[in-house]
C-alpha cells in the first residue's frame, strides 16, 4: 500500500510537466537535458521542504490528528488542482507562472538554464504541497522526493517528445494536458480519502 501512495504522489507532482511538455512539443521548443535535470532537482528540493514541514506538523499534532489534517490538506489540494484543470478550458490569458509553457522568453525555441530555473519553480508548486501531505502521512522523504524528481524529468521529456502528435488530442472537452492535470487532482483526492480508513 505504501508504494502505491508514493506512486500516487509522484504522478500527481509531475503530471503537469507532461502537459507543459506537450505544449512545448507543439511549438517546437526544445528542453535540453541539463535544463530538464535542473527542473527535476528543483522538484526534489521542493518535495523535501514540503515533507520536512509535514513531518514537523505530524510531531506537533496529537493522536489521530495528523491523519485528519492530511485528509483536509490533501482534499483541498486535490479539489484545487481539479478546479484549475476545468478553468483552463475557458481561460484566455494568464501570467507566466499560470502558464509555464510560456517560459521561453527569448523566443530561442529552447529552454535555457535561467528559464529552466523559473519553470522549475512554477512546476514544483504541486511537489511542495504534496510533500506536506506526504510528511503528515509519515511516508519516506527520500522515496517521495526522488520519485517526484524522476517523474518530473520523465514526464517533461515524454511530453515534449509526444507534443506534435498528442497536444491537439481532446478527451471530452479537455486537451490531454488539461485532462492529466485534472487526474492528478483526482489522485490526490483519492489518497486523501484513504486516510479515513
Amino acid at each position: 500500500m505504501t508504494w502505491l501512495l508514493v506512486l500516487g504522489f509522484a504522478i500527481s507532482s509531475s503530471i503537469d510537466n507532461f502537459g507543459v511538455g506537450l505544449s512545448y512539443g507543439v511549438q517546437r521548443v526544445r528542453i535540453p537535458a541539463i535544463s530538464n535535470l535542473l527542473i527535476a532537482v528543483i522538484c526534489f528540493v521542493f518535495s523535501v521542504v514540503g515533507i520536512v514541514s509535514g513531518v514537523w506538523l505530524a510531531e506537533l499534532l496529537p493522536g489521530n490528528m495528523p491523519n485528519i489534517v492530511a485528509f483536509t490538506v490533501l482534499s483541498i489540494i486535490g479539489i484545487r488542482i481539479m478546479f484549475i484543470a476545468l478553468r483552463q478550458q475557458y481561460k484566455k490569458h494568464s501570467s507566466v507562472l499560470g502558464e509555464p509553457e510560456k517560459m521561453d522568453f527569448d523566443g530561442s525555441s529552447h529552454i535555457s538554464i535561467g528559464e529552466a530555473l523559473l519553470l522549475g519553480v512554477a512546476l514544483s508548486a504541486n511537489a511542495l504541497t504534496n510533500g506536506v501531505g506526504a510528511g503528515l502521512l509519515e511516508l519516506s522523504a527520500i522515496a517521495i522526493a526522488f520519485s517526484a524528481a524522476v517523474g518530473s524529468y520523465l514526464m517533461l521529456w515524454l511530453g515534449v517528445g509526444l507534443g506534435t502528435r498528442l497536444a491537439n488530442l481532446y478527451i471530452g472537452k479537455m486537451t490531454v494536458g488539461q485532462f492529466g492535470t485534472f487526474m492528478s487532482g483526482a489522485i490526490i483526492l483519492l489518497i486523501a480519502v484513504t486516510r479515513l480508513f
